[in-house]
């Protein structure tokens, strides 16, 4: 064989040969032929033979298998290095090669790419990347602060590629370097393995150059780089894929901060964006999808441990004492984005309910349910941000915790009078409504766990939280004790001198949840009721005053218009923010559960599982009623008068929270022992009135709201009789409270109790509980027959402390009689013309008649108990007082023909047994002829009052009014339910209840219009009537 044979026998047999697509190409490679490489491609450089006389070069030895291993390799480095160079531009969009693009290889190279063109000039003809000097490649990338003026075109293709060209020249540092990261993460599941090692130090170079960027964004001009992370992760929200690569490149770079804190902290380089964030979300309204991106990513920093913690830190008030400072972080910022006002009064620029005289009801009705949609994935989305952060660690939720105490703190004076009165103060120095709403929304969803009926963990609650003073901030984090001042609060009872407190070592969440939820509700919800009835009354005033206007026409009837539209615009956005559904459902399952947790202290009851309420209730001992403040109550009856003025339809549907509300009112509205405070107990039947099915007639047109559901609940209710007895005794209560002279405040609290007693007279479970002394009688011959001598001792106990409870109950009522009866009766001897006033009268006369009916008629038996003296019952004087007042103003032909007109108690016979006792009792000759006349005048006035309504039998419908079913002499227009009643009869309403009886708008008596137009055809009808009678003659 030749030399030449052997040589092609070594090339043939050489591994790298089957590199070469013939054996003459491999040969032709290893005598040093290369063959050519496309201009800027790195030359193939054999290793250095220097050095060595002996050596041969591979021209002076052809065929050494050595020497073409060696070529091999080095043709394998050239391709390495080839495919990590376009690997690099691939990634980071760069490169040192300016040459045609018509030479270079097509294959894995991006379309554009950015000339570095000072580094190239530095390389000293180097045209490639690699990776000893990506990192200063990259570097002068970065700092190039127009990059899209150096884009070149990498391939022969010409076309035009906008997204290439956004891509290599984007001029933001962070969106960039994602955008790297996302390609070198590509790239490493595609490349070969020998060239992975290169594409995760590119990745993680991304990453590294990011922490880079935000450690020194002084050297980045023109850049906001904290900007720019905000908008990273805000695009990211947008897609669920998208938000966990983005999430990923984040938790990356913050890793690398968290290492390095030397030039910043990691909270130094958060906060800025923080802050930006806050920015941001203050200009966007509620109904802004855009907003709700923006919440997404507060919900991945409350996710997010590191961010979390600097969130918490970020928002505590520079002064936290100011309450106003609490709103201007970024929670309270987020927190006062509403549809109430942003700046109170300025309705200018206010996106919600504009010209709402010129929308129908319902537009108006739509617009306030997508109102409500949108708060209510607002409030989820606050729900869930404040649940993160209580859970995330320790650290967060103390912090929340102690921002949130600190809040509610230095916001107390929220609910001050002076408050109210001075807005231009208070806007100043308190956060807003607005805040206060989403904020007690929030805290209301972290209640609900324990807000279910009768759930064990509510019993879990400890008062003596309340009753804390003043603790460090050690104590504070160690015992779970954030709330502030409350032991200054006023307590249901006072602690007794000799119980002392039992304190925990640590509260449980649940303790402080129910204590600030409800903290939040008195300084908030509270406040936004109050100004929603005021508004209420002003609409109705306006409207009237306006309407009065337009009859004259002028500028002053716009002006009125616009004021109008205006407090209009107000109250709708007011109440379209107060009454959305799923919170007031929250906050009934809360105030539900509080009655329901404030029995259980009635009972004090401190084991784990609910005790049953019976009566006669058990005596207190060591109760912890003492710790629990009033306001807990206070919200409670708040928010059930609320519901009944403007979400009446959320009671219905939650009829079976009704019965945990009735045994709290029937508990405490009656006992002194557990709601010391008397004024705080009238409140309760006030809640009582609210809760309770009302049945006023529907106006025209309208449906009858449902009352099925609370008439059930009610009808059905075990501790009816209990609940009349609790209504009696704060009715008798509320005399002997206070100034003797606050007859108005007295009559207040006394007003919603007549419709409730009206009530219960017609329910036999309750009418039986009020006849207080045929049920002492009742008593009385029990145990005179000796029937209580066999009773077991408790049965026998809870007989005499009922005998006793009714006979305290009898005597005040009696009392009180007494002295009313009395005083009218010398008063009308020489005041006559309020009491004889047609509204008067008839409150008076139903009166005198209804004791009357029961002094002196058939049921006067039942009154008879043994001592009349002990209960201050004096029969005898009440009838002499009563008869005295109908001969004082029985000169009076109108007092005179209104007392038939009682249909309920007066009979003839009524009075002439009136004048049988008279003669019994011995009282003066006079005083029984007199009567006795009177009587038959009355008597008259029936018998013609009997003729006149037989002639008004067939009057039209029209002419009748619709509640009493009576004709009307003067009709008048009621303004909201456009319904025409007899002024006689609104006048009695309103005595007792402000409101229109047709739809329950705020309503008073300069508000009515007359009725002209009916009135004279019922004028004209009678006139007709009446001649037509008279033709036909005493026959007819």
């Amino acid at each position: 064989m030749t030399d030449q044979g052997n040589n092609n026998q070594n090339i043939s047999r050489n591994p790298f040969a089957a590199l070469f697509s013939s054996l003459a190409d491999a040969k032709q490679f290893a005598s040093g032929q290369k063959p050519p490489l496309h201009h800027g491609e790195p030359p193939c450089e054999l290793p250095s033979q220097g050095g060595s006389e002996n050596s041969d070069s591979i021209e002076d030895n052809d065929d050494s298998v050595a020497e073409i291993s060696r070529s091999f390799l080095s043709r394998q480095e050239l391709c390495e290095q080839l495919n990590i160079n376009h690997m690099i531009q691939r990634i980071f969009l760069i490169t040192l090669d300016n040459s045609d693009p018509s030479l270079r290889g097509g294959n894995g190279i991006p379309p554009r790419c950015v000339f570095l063109v000072e580094m190239a000039a530095e390389m000293d003809g180097q045209d490639w990347l690699d990776m000893d000097n990506i990192e200063q490649a990259l570097f002068n990338r970065l700092l190039m602060l127009e990059p899209g003026n150096h884009l070149i075109y990498m391939t022969s293709c010409n076309a035009v590629n906008l997204s290439a060209d956004r891509d290599a020249g984007d001029k933001c540092a962070i969106p960039f370097l994602y955008a790297c990261y996302q390609r070198a993460k590509e790239e490493v599941t595609k490349v070969p393995e020998k060239l992975l090692s290169y594409a995760v130090r590119c990745k993680n170079l991304t990453v590294s150059n990011t922490r880079t960027v935000l450690l020194t964004p002084e050297i980045y001009i023109r850049q906001n780089v904290y900007e720019q992370l905000l908008d990273l992760l805000l695009e990211g929200v947008g897609g669920a894929h998208w938000f966990e690569l983005v999430v990923e490149f984040v938790e990356e770079v913050i890793a690398g901060l968290l290492a390095d804190q030397e030039v910043r902290t990691f909270s130094e380089v958060i906060g800025p964006v923080l802050d930006i964030f806050q920015g941001r979300v203050k200009d966007l309204d509620l109904c802004q999808l855009l907003l709700f991106s923006y919440l997404d990513l507060l919900l991945y920093f409350s996710r997010q441990k590191d961010i979390a913690t600097v969130l918490v830190e970020h928002i505590q008030p520079k002064d936290p004492n100011n309450g106003l400072q609490y709103q201007k972080t970024l929670l309270g910022t987020v927190l006062s984005i509403s549809c109430l006002l942003k700046t109170p009064g300025v309705v200018e620029g206010h996106g919600f309910f504009l010209n709402p005289s010129r929308s129908s009801p319902q537009e108006m009705k739509v617009q306030e349910s997508n109102i409500h949609q949108f708060m209510g994935q607002f409030h989820d989305k606050l729900h869930q941000l404040l649940k993160n952060l209580l859970q995330q660690s320790g650290e967060t939720r103390h912090l929340l915790l102690s921002w949130l105490g600190g809040c509610l703190q230095a916001n107390a004076g929220r609910t001050k009078i002076w408050a109210n009165q001075m807005p231009e103060i208070f806007f100043q120095m308190y956060a807003s409504d607005a805040f206060f709403l989403n904020l007690g929304a929030a805290l209301l969803k972290l209640c609900q766990p324990f807000c279910r009926p009768r759930s064990p963990k509510l019993l879990t609650f400890n008062p003596t939280y309340c009753a804390l003073k003043e603790l460090s901030e050690e104590e504070r984090r160690n015992r779970n004790v954030h709330a502030r001042g409350l032991d200054k609060e006023t307590c249901l009872v006072p602690l007794p001198p000799q119980q002392s407190v039992e304190y925990a070592q640590s509260y449980s969440l649940l303790t402080e949840n129910l204590i600030l939820t409800q903290m939040t509700l008195h300084l908030g919800f509270h406040r936004l009721h109050e100004q929603m009835v005021k508004m209420n009354q002003s609409l109705h005033r306006l409207q009237g005053t306006w309407r009065e206007a337009q009859l004259t026409g002028g500028l002053a009837a716009e002006q009125l218009r616009e004021q109008f539209e205006r407090l209009m615009t107000v109250y709708l956005s007011t109440k379209a923010a107060a009454t959305q559904p799923g919170m007031l459902q929250c906050c009934l399952n809360l105030q539900a559960s509080s009655a329901t947790l404030l029995v259980q202290l009635g009972l004090s009851n401190q084991g784990p599982e609910h005790a049953q309420l019976s009566f006669p209730l058990p005596p207190l001992h060591n109760s912890l009623l003492c710790h629990m403040p009033e306001f807990f109550a206070e919200n409670l009856g708040d928010f059930f008068v609320f519901l009944r003025r403007f979400a009446d339809e959320v009671l219905e549907s939650s009829a079976d929270s009704l019965e945990q509300v009735l045994n709290f009112i029937t508990v405490f509205m009656g006992n002194v022992e557990r709601m010391k405070n008397p004024h705080l107990r009238a409140k309760l039947a006030e809640v009582l009135e609210a809760v309770m099915p009302h049945m006023e007639p529907a106006s025209a047109g309208t449906a009858q709201p449902i009352m099925f559901q609370r008439q059930r609940v009610f009808c059905s209710y075990h501790h009816a009789p209990h609940l009349a007895e609790a209504l009696i005794a704060v009715f008798v209560d509320i005399e002997f409270t206070g100034d003797p002279h606050q007859f108005e405040q007295k009559f207040n609290y006394r007003r919603p109790m007549y419709p409730i007693l009206k009530f219960m007279w017609g329910k036999e479970s309750y009418r039986e509980s009020i006849k207080y002394l045929s049920k002492i009688k009742l008593l009385q011959l029990e145990k005179d027959h000796g029937e209580w001598e066999g009773l077991a001792p408790d049965a026998l106990r809870e007989k005499e402390s009922s005998l006793q409870m009714l006979g305290q109950l009898a005597r005040f009522h009696n009392i009180m009689s007494n002295e009313t009866i009395g005083t009218l009766a010398f008063l009308t001897s020489e005041i006559k013309c309020i009491f004889v006033h047609p509204f008067m009268a008839e409150r008076i006369i139903s009166m005198l008649n209804h004791f009357l009916q029961h002094l002196v008629g058939p049921k006067m038996g039942a009154l008879k108990v043994k001592d009349f003296s002990e209960f201050d019952f004096k029969p005898q004087q009440l009838v002499s007082d009563i008869c005295t007042i109908y001969l004082n103003l029985g000169d009076e032909e109108n007092f005179c023909a209104t007392v038939p007109k009682d249909g309920r108690s007066y009979s003839p016979t009524l009075f002439s047994q009136t004048v049988r006792v008279l003669k019994k009792i011995n009282k003066p000759g006079e005083v029984i002829v007199g009567f006795g006349l009177l009587a038959d005048k009355i008597k008259s006035h029936a018998d013609r009052q009997l003729q006149d309504e037989e002639t008004y039998a067939d009057a039209p419908d029209d002419f009748l009014d619709p509640i009493m079913s009576t004709l009307m002499l003067d009709p008048v227009l009621l303004p909201s339910s456009n319904v025409t009643v007899d002024r006689s009869t609104i006048a009695r309403h309103l005595l007792s209840d402000q409101t229109d009886p047709f739809n329950r708008s705020p309503l008073t008596m300069d508000q009515i219009r007359p009725n002209e137009e009916l009135k004279q055809q019922i004028l004209q009808w009678l006139a007709q009537h009446k001649q037509e009678r008279l033709q036909m003659g005493p026959s007819g």
